[in-house]
């Protein structure tokens, strides 16, 4: 199997990104207390980025111990966002997604 080095470095990104931003990002949500599964949001993160879809790779995932996953950030098309929900739902340990993802149609 081949990859592109592209490809190659989107997973790499993913997998390597939570550790860059390890600082706390909570999501607006005042009511959810978030206790971050970085296991999930790792394993969503590679999913998006072997997507070769282009506007996946800035999807911000955030990830709680009940594997509640809010997908925040900007992807080109309505298509693009309902890819990203339907590739977050797939991934074990996943049981809800909220998909707050804006579609900015670039």
């Amino acid at each position: 199997m081949k990859t592109s080095p592209f490809a190659a470095l989107l997973v790499v990104g993913a997998l390597v990104a939570p550790l860059a931003h390890a600082e706390d990002h909570k999501p607006a949500s005042a009511t959810r207390t978030w206790v971050k599964d970085s296991m999930v949001t790792t394993k969503v993160k590679a999913e998006l980025a072997a997507s070769k879809v282009s506007s996946l790779a800035r999807v911000h995932v955030e990830t709680d111990a009940d594997g509640y996953v809010q997908l925040t950030g900007k992807v080109a098309t309505q298509a693009d966002k309902d890819r990203a929900e339907t590739i977050a739902k797939s991934v074990q340990g996943v049981k809800s997604v909220d998909n707050q993802l804006t579609v900015t149609g670039k």
